[in-house]
């Protein structure tokens, strides 16, 4: 299968990925990495990899469907079955989604449904919380509220700070991210309602 991730900003889950792929973890092709931002350092992780890196300004278009329109074209020319985001700060169009459906990966850093949206990691630690930690699920049009698919809880100490926190909750990403690209490609994952089945 092959794959593309969508990417703002500075590419540490991405570069799990290719760590991954390196390894035979992820038995899958990533075809093309597309940023929209010009200066975003996922760009540069994708270029010492080889792998096609692509700049697409979204100021170039009218609207976020334009926008994705030329995205698809881009995933379509590198003939893409699925799309990994991370770290990607665009919310995409139904138009996106209806050309992958369940196709679309995203990892957030809070356990969702708990502290949806950009604020997620400073919104857990201001709010006290014992287990933080990623979730890794289906993107749907509503933000961070598709099929979970993993999860992983960490526990959050009296003596972590903002920093500590975010450092255990990107190690876990760069965990858990790779294991569920894994289960895809290899078809164990099936969605029933809000449920993902791991088969």
């Amino acid at each position: 299968m092959n794959f593309a991730v969508l990417a703002s900003g500075k590419g540490s889950n991405l570069k799990a990925m290719i760590d991954a792929i390196r390894n035979g973890q992820i038995k899958a092709e990533l075809k093309v990495v597309i940023s929209d931002k010009k200066e975003a350092f996922c760009l540069e992780h994708a270029r010492k990899a080889l792998i096609p890196a692509i700049f697409i300004d979204p100021k170039d278009f009218k609207d976020r469907e334009a926008f994705d329109k030329a995205v698809i074209d881009c995933l379509v020319k590198h003939q893409v079955d699925f799309v990994v985001l991370a770290g990607y700060m665009r919310l995409l169009s139904s138009f996106f989604l209806k050309q992958y459906p369940n196709k679309v990966l995203n990892i957030h850093p809070a356990l969702l449904p708990s502290f949806k949206g950009t604020h997620a990691i400073q919104e857990a630690f201001d709010y006290g919380v014992k287990l933080t930690g990623p979730t890794v699920h289906f993107v749907t049009e509503a933000m961070d509220e598709g099929p979970i698919i993993l999860q992983e809880a960490i526990e959050i100490k009296p003596k972590d700070t903002l920093e500590s926190m975010a450092e255990k909750i990107h190690n876990a990403e760069h965990k858990i991210y790779p294991q569920a690209i894994d289960l895809f490609v290899r078809g164990k994952l099936k969605v029933e309602g809000r449920k993902v089945i791991v088969l």
